[in-house]
């Protein structure tokens, strides 16, 4: 799994199978997953593209786990 710390943008996880459960929702995603990180969203925990909007700063990164 990689995880990509986006430069004044989302958080970006990719080569892993995600369930994420908000309240009672729940959703199981594959591939790429953004998660927000400017708390913003309006599509909370999924970024939708708000960090452009109100300038959001952050520096960039990135990690990778291994099962």
């Amino acid at each position: 799994m990689k995880i990509e710390l986006r430069e004044n943008g989302p958080l970006v996880i990719r080569g892993a199978r995600i369930r994420i459960q908000v309240g009672e929702k729940e959703e199981i995603r594959e591939g790429a997953v953004a998660l927000c990180r400017c708390g913003g969203s309006e599509n909370k925990p999924f970024c939708d593209g708000t960090h452009r909007r109100i300038g959001f700063q952050t520096p960039g990164g990135a990690l990778e786990a291994e099962d």
